[in-house]
């Protein structure tokens, strides 16, 4: 599977122009879909781009660190919403909720105190905790207030529920069931050295690669842009054996919005960035000398991920390069149809529930989806349909649309056949005329 030749080309060009215009000593870019590479394109000659050469993955590895967080939470470790000091005692910003911290409204500080942790070998998380003290920058859910200190008090409180090492935990419980085996906490040659572009002269002064320390969860990892399909397929398309569906929806939930224009907002770890009236999930990364950016549209199940070996790019971004081409390729490029497939018989009690039904004039549909149902308003198609899933004989739970969460009974008669669904206190009947 691969692009169109003329998407191709169109891609392969703005790559190019990026790498040039932004200085980038080289850009590394892929396009994928259902966990295919299906472009890869590279610019710059410092070194030669290829899909095996690692890049520094910078933040987007605070997305690996919270998909650990609700895998933990799914598991019963904690809450989201427990306060911090009770699995981080006496720390001084313990009145604080793992939930901020995910979603970066938690009104902590952006950077630990001390030298620049970025550009310093890291210390422990003994360490860490020993020299937090006032880290808040201001209340709650105030606004939005990006924390690279969020991510290594994450990284320190999945340390300390579990007795296993930040670093243990990611190779066990994300990259090893994911294959990702070119995604290291250190850089495994080949691999692109990170370079500072100087302004005056062009001339590239090569950065330090540290060991973050207790701040490796907010920017440690290494990876290629191979490896990374494979964690872009995992967004679009999530791998039960490391987290559920519907708990990487909810991960992708707004918790908060980063601008007037909803151009662009956070939820339990992804970033959340719109294009028109798209919605993309990711996340941007830099660390000295490097630069990333990963964005999936989840609909389509298609991807782009993008390195530079340079502290930026020069009059534009990284995540400006990775968003047009991902809207590029969404524009040009067809998304292969999902073949129909006939649906099993559905079974007795499931068949008395399809056809059609109503409530206060307005005409439903109800479908057998597998063992679940998919109820849509047949005058209103392009509503998003609701979907249940069975509980008991006549107790249905809602997963997807307005009745998410909801209670879907089957009300019967004294001969028990099928006479109301009730949605909610919503009464929808047979009869077009009922209006109750």
């Amino acid at each position: 599977m691969s692009l169109l030749p003329e998407t191709g080309r169109r891609v392969t060009g703005i790559v190019a122009r990026a790498q040039s215009a932004g200085r980038a000593p080289s850009v590394a870019l892929a396009v994928v879909r259902d966990r295919s590479l299906l472009h890869f394109t590279g610019a710059g000659e410092t070194p030669p781009p290829d899909p095996k050469t690692q890049y520094r993955l910078g933040s987007i590895t605070k997305t690996l660190t919270a998909t650990m967080v609700m895998q933990l939470r799914d598991e019963g470790f904690f809450a989201l919403d427990d306060l911090l000091y009770r699995h981080l005692p006496g720390t001084s910003v313990g009145g604080l909720t793992l939930r901020q911290l995910l979603g970066h409204v938690s009104g902590l500080q952006r950077e630990p105190d001390g030298p620049w942790w970025e550009r310093s070998a890291g210390g422990d998380v003994d360490q860490l905790l020993a020299e937090l003290a006032d880290k808040v920058a201001g209340p709650p859910f105030r606004t939005y207030h990006y924390s690279n200190l969020a991510y290594g008090l994450l990284g320190a409180v999945l340390q300390r529920v579990t007795g296993e090492s930040w670093t243990d935990l990611v190779g066990k419980r994300v990259l090893d069931p994911l294959g990702m085996k070119r995604t290291t906490y250190a850089p495994v040659e080949p691999y692109a050295r990170g370079y500072v572009v100087h302004e005056l002269d062009d001339s590239l002064h090569e950065e330090p690669r540290l060991d973050a320390g207790a701040m490796a969860p907010a920017g440690q990892l290494w990876s290629t842009v191979t490896d990374m399909a494979k964690w872009a397929a995992f967004l679009a398309d999530p791998a039960p054996a490391v987290l559920s569906r519907e708990t990487v929806d909810e991960m992708c939930t707004p918790v908060v919005i980063q601008d007037d224009a909803w151009t662009a907002g956070h939820g339990l770890g992804p970033e959340l960035m719109r294009v028109g009236e798209r919605v993309y999930v990711g996340h941007g990364g830099s660390m000295p000398g490097y630069n990333s950016q990963l964005a999936v549209h989840r609909p389509s199940r298609t991807g782009v991920i993008a390195f530079a070996n340079s502290y930026g790019l020069r009059g534009s971004s990284i995540r400006a390069l990775a968003l047009e081409v991902l809207t590029t390729v969404l524009d040009h490029e067809p998304v292969p149809a999902e073949p129909w497939r006939p649906a099993p018989p559905a079974d007795a009690d499931v068949a008395q529930l399809c056809g059609r039904w109503w409530w206060m004039g307005r005409e439903y549909e109800v479908l057998a989806d597998g063992p679940g149902l998919v109820m849509r308003q047949v005058t209103a198609p392009e509503k998003p349909p609701w979907r249940f899933v069975r509980e008991s004989r006549d107790r249905w739970r809602g997963t997807a649309g307005m009745n998410t969460g909801e209670v879907l009974t089957v009300l019967r008669g004294p001969d028990g056949a099928v006479e109301r669904l009730d949605i909610a206190t919503f009464l929808f009947s047979r009869d077009p005329m009922h209006l109750a």
